[in-house]
């Protein structure tokens, strides 16, 4: 039964022949180069936050032993 609904519609679809394509809100060739030139954008935006990391000079954190949640990784040298 299946296999008989699926042999009709793989018929009747090439029967068809052509199919009337969706239409385009402006020429492949636009729409691509405006899809770039907005990643573009987004990729100089990315990179604008690229230096945030080297912004100030690195401070060591001092181990403050009243500190609710102390940090473990100081290997005792906060004592």
């Amino acid at each position: 039964m299946l296999s008989q609904q699926i042999a009709t519609f793989v018929a009747a679809a090439g029967e068809s022949g052509h199919e009337e394509l969706a239409p385009l809100i402006a020429p492949p060739f636009v729409i691509g180069g405006t899809m770039f030139a907005i990643l573009v954008v987004l990729l100089m935006i990315t990179l604008s936050y690229s230096n945030l990391g080297r912004r100030h000079v690195v401070v060591e954190e001092h181990a403050d032993p009243h500190r609710q949640h102390p940090n473990k990784h100081d290997h005792g040298q906060g004592h």
